[in-house]
């Protein structure tokens, strides 16, 4: 049996690591050439990219069928700026690509569906006093939490009706060596920070991304995932997946700058910041699936950087 996994992207291929390195098979499902990126994050054996997109109902029961799939890793959707853009696109991608794979799910007889959520599901304008836990209302204002928040029920009726496996990972924001193509933008303005000081240049910073947030290094997430495909089905589905507290964009920086100390930072004019007063409530996956995050910002900016260098020298291999 083979794991499929949608978006050749960081948590994917995050999570891929850990699959590959216990002998399962990894099938991609993207619609970009993600070739060159998957083989620097994964070398070049023990896993597949097949070029299709969610949209396409037929392209994922294919698959899923010629690889004998018994596991699949949603995590392929538009993010942030990009859904808002064209909230009508977002809702194809997002919303009509999860209502297919769940339906090619169903169709194969996939047995575990771990679906890659936000901590962006939680409705903000409610009003708390500690960290958040997974109970803690759904709903936002703008199209990406709303619409991970749909993703999130329409995958609960599907698994509800016919009884295939289903977790939901709720990440913080995630950061690592990435493309970003499906648009976030904390994970480009942590990338921004790390290249700016690599180079000796000044990191430009929009103020809209200078809030107090709450992070998750990639390999966490990897680990986190790859415990959710595995592990015997618990007793809860959801779990947050973050540090399980709020950092300052300060600290961020402080982090960077152990590494780099003569960064420099430029904050552009714009949108102001709205930070976070609370994080993500973690203990749910501490005690059903013996998770915790293993990464501070500081640790995890330090093997960011060996990450970074590593896909600096190869991609000057390639071009020299």
């Amino acid at each position: 049996m083979a794991t499929l996994v949608t978006g050749a992207g960081l948590i994917g291929t995050a999570f891929a690591r850990n699959a590959i390195a216990r002998g399962e098979e990894v099938i991609f499902v993207d619609p970009e050439q993600r070739a060159g990126y998957l083989n620097f994050r994964l070398g070049d054996a023990g896993w597949r990219l097949v070029r299709a997109d969610v949209r396409n109902l037929p392209a994922l029961i294919e698959t899923m069928q010629r690889y004998k799939v018994g596991t699949v890793v949603h995590t392929a959707g538009l993010i942030g700026g990009k859904v808002q853009q064209s909230l009508s696109n977002g809702f194809d991608i997002n919303l009509g690509g999860t209502r297919n794979v769940a339906e090619a799910v169903r169709l194969t007889g996939v047995r575990r569906l771990v679906h890659l959520s936000t901590m962006g599901v939680y409705d903000s304008r409610r009003a708390t006093t500690a960290n958040v836990p997974e109970d803690f209302p759904r709903g936002a204002t703008r199209g990406y939490g709303n619409y991970k928040a749909a993703k999130e029920m329409i995958l609960e009726a599907y698994a509800d009706e016919y009884k295939f496996e289903l977790l939901i990972l709720r990440p913080a924001n995630v950061y690592g060596v990435g493309h970003f193509f499906a648009g976030s933008s904390g994970g480009m303005k942590m990338q921004e920070l790390l290249e700016a000081a690599m180079e000796g240049r000044i990191a430009r910073v929009s103020s809209a991304e200078t809030m107090d947030n709450e992070y998750i290094y990639e390999k966490d997430i990897g680990r986190i995932v790859e415990i959710a495909a595995t592990t015997p089905m618990p007793s809860e589905y959801i779990f947050n997946a973050g540090n399980g507290y709020v950092t300052r964009f300060e600290d961020v920086t402080a982090a960077v700058r152990e590494l780099f100390p003569t960064l420099k930072v430029e904050i552009e004019a714009g949108k102001p910041p709205k930070s976070k007063a609370h994080a993500m409530d973690i203990s749910r996956a501490r005690a059903l699936l013996g998770w915790q995050p293993e990464y501070t910002i500081a640790a995890g900016y330090a093997d960011y950087l060996n990450e970074l260098q590593r896909a600096r020298q190869r991609a000057s291999s390639i071009t020299s």
